[in-house]
């Protein structure tokens, strides 16, 4: 479980989010991010007993707190947020894996999928979606994975990409610039003693579409 000074912390942050609070509440971050980090390294162990995960420790899936603001108008220094990429080989790895967010104030969520995908990408993605859709929505569409995920992010073209047809019968597939679906948590629910058990639901009702999207995009079994 994660405890509370973890998102006491992050509330702050949010309202102080500045190099000279950051600083002189350095020893509040750090215990933050060591909270995290256990819990991140005990989820890696739940995760390793239903995929190969290799040597994969916490440092290889935490995302830095930093933002990088030089092409952004916001200069806010720091994210208001902890979050991991949890698959093989971490969060650089390039691949779809599970991405764990935690924020105050019912923001926490698990999530993974499509996004932002290269040109190369979504171009190996429309290809399967025109060849063999039924697979891909066999498992978006299930009630399960709709009920467990029902928020789907990320943008989709005005019209039909590049050599399909408009009365494409997949058009609301092939239009997708990516394709990622999460399931909210309430601080309740990450401050609870089974919060691992239930990001573990998660991630199992997730792996399906995870493994296929792995395989079409880079024919990973």
């Amino acid at each position: 479980m994660l405890h509370q000074n973890t998102l006491n912390f992050l509330k702050n942050l949010a309202q102080n989010n500045n190099r000279d609070w950051f600083q002189a509440n350095r020893s509040s971050y750090d215990a933050a991010k060591a909270d995290f980090e256990v819990f991140v390294s005990n989820l890696i162990g739940e995760i390793g007993l239903i995929q190969d995960l290799g040597p994969l420790q916490p440092k290889d899936c935490i995302f830095r707190i930093n933002r990088d603001v030089r092409f952004s108008k916001d200069k806010s220094p720091y994210k208001l947020n902890l979050s991991a990429g949890i698959g093989p080989g971490g969060r650089g790895a390039g691949r779809v894996d599970y991405y764990l967010h935690i924020q105050p104030n019912g923001q926490s969520l698990l999530g993974g999928g499509m996004w932002n995908p290269t040109a190369a990408e979504l171009a190996r993605y429309r290809q399967e979606i025109d060849y063999n859709a039924h697979e891909i929505r066999d498992i978006i569409e299930s009630e399960k994975f709709k009920s467990y995920f029902p928020v789907l992010h990320g943008e989709s073209l005005k019209t039909a990409p590049k050599g399909y047809p408009k009365d494409h019968p997949e058009i609301d597939l092939l239009r997708r610039k990516s394709l990622f679906f999460s399931h909210s948590f309430t601080d309740q629910e990450v401050l609870s003693a089974d919060f691992l058990q239930r990001v573990m639901e998660g991630i199992l009702v997730l792996k399906p579409y995870c493994d296929y999207m792995n395989y079409i995009l880079y024919q990973e079994e």
